[in-house]
């Protein structure tokens, strides 16, 4: 990885403190954890499996992307279109605020603070920013590899492959080709709604 600066491992901590009072449990490998200090080290090792470079600020993006996610549920919004676009969109500045303000607690200046809150605040993609393109991919790579199996119950298979064709317009052709390495581990029948979604994309 590339070098960090003095207060890396600090932010790192407090990003972990705060995902670890999650009151939501998950079980992997017969231990039970925080459900959102676990996605955090999925996302950080994903990271470093997709690209070992990756920048200060797209570390810090990819541990805090759902930092305290459980304090906004998506209960207390409507349940239809807009309020899943007022959800998420409230739910990102949220990710960003509160990120931000562990950086500055910990020392970062305000340019750094600002660059990953605009990661969080998903803006990234129409900026054609590396940074954000990476972090997309890896968010989805995330999704595919470990929730999409719990996931796909709750949907019709036309629902699926909608939201896999819309999952990989978001990704780049690396992240594409490092999905398309994961979907052959999946059952047969969501490796074929997979390979139907991609194919009709």
């Amino acid at each position: 990885m590339t070098a960090v600066s003095d207060h890396f491992k600090d932010a790192i901590a407090r990003i972990d403190a705060a995902n670890a009072e999650d009151p939501n449990k998950e079980m992997f490998e017969d231990k039970e954890y925080p459900k959102e200090l676990l996605y955090s080290e999925r996302m950080t090792a994903w990271l470093h499996k997709f690209e070992p470079n990756a920048s200060e600020a797209l570390q810090l993006a990819a541990r805090a992307q759902h930092i305290c996610r459980w304090k906004m549920p998506r209960s207390e919004y409507p349940m239809n279109r807009k309020g899943y676009n007022d959800w998420r969109t409230t739910l990102a500045k949220f990710h960003g605020d509160t990120t931000a303000a562990i950086m500055k607690e910990v020392g970062y200046d305000d340019a750094m603070c600002e660059r990953v809150k605009a990661l969080l605040l998903k803006d990234r993609i129409k900026l054609e920013d590396p940074d954000g393109q990476m972090l997309e991919d890896v968010i989805c790579l995330v999704f595919l590899a470990y929730y999409f199996i719990p996931f796909a119950p709750h949907y019709t298979e036309p629902k699926l492959i909608s939201i896999v064709q819309k999952t990989w317009k978001k990704m780049s052709e690396r992240g594409h080709a490092a999905a398309l390495e994961l979907a052959p581990a999946l059952p047969a029948d969501l490796l074929a709604v997979v390979q139907k979604a991609i194919t009709t994309a």
